[in-house]
């Protein structure tokens, strides 16, 4: 991993490719409780004041890499913000972007959100001791559902590691030029999953889940 470490400031900028080894995949690649892992995970809001070893944070986003792509683009490029001061501007300039569709277009879904994104008080990142910003490469077709893919190994990874996370949607309207440039995100991509991550305080029980809904089976 590419590291900028100063006080409390951990930035990373990576892309990740892999070599994978020929040899045949056994049974015994196939070990692990998958479905522990789709059960434990949560989406996580408050998150104990311990920092994540950097360690730690490169093998989850070595594993996200592990994620299909189309065509095998890996369009997919990481920002890990640990530092307060940048989340808090980044989450008041997507809360007044967000705010500026609402004014434009009241009939806009993102109306339901117009208490909380006038609240000063609210920080869309949760005060998390991390975020991570999963951004693709435009020039890249399907970049939005590669990176989505990404998105779930990522929160997949950090479950397996004790961590929390939470895909924060209202925190990817990011449109301001030198804070895009602060934070090392050019004009090439966008922001697609703008995930916190850290040690959960409290992790709450799973909330109810739909059966499969089949349109239609032909």
């Amino acid at each position: 991993m590419d590291e900028k470490q100063s006080k409390n400031h951990f930035k990373v900028k990576v892309k990740c490719k892999f070599m994978y080894n020929k040899k045949d995949i056994t049974n015994e690649d196939y070990n692990m409780d998958y479905k522990a892992l789709l059960k434990n995970r949560r989406s996580i809001r408050r998150f104990m004041d311990q920092p994540i070893d950097p360690k730690i944070l490169d093998e989850i986003l070595n594993d996200t890499c592990m994620a299909p792509s189309a065509s095998n683009m890996q369009p997919w490029r990481f920002i890990v913000i640990q530092d307060k001061e940048i989340m808090k501007k980044l989450s008041d300039e997507s809360k007044k972007n967000r705010i500026e569709v609402i004014e434009k277009d009241p009939s806009n879904a993102l109306k339901q959100y117009e208490t909380i994104l006038r609240d000063s008080t609210f920080n869309v990142f949760y005060n998390a001791p991390c975020l991570i910003i999963i951004a693709g490469k435009k020039s890249h077709y399907h970049f939005n559902q590669d990176c989505s893919l990404a998105a779930a190994y990522l929160m997949f990874a950090a479950i397996e590691r004790n961590l929390g996370t939470c895909w924060i949607a209202l925190g990817d309207a990011i449109e301001d030029i030198d804070l895009r440039r602060e934070i090392g995100l050019s004009e090439d991509y966008q922001i697609v999953a703008p995930i916190i991550i850290g040690y959960p305080d409290k992790i709450p029980s799973m909330g109810p889940r739909n059966k499969p809904e089949v349109l239609k089976v032909i």
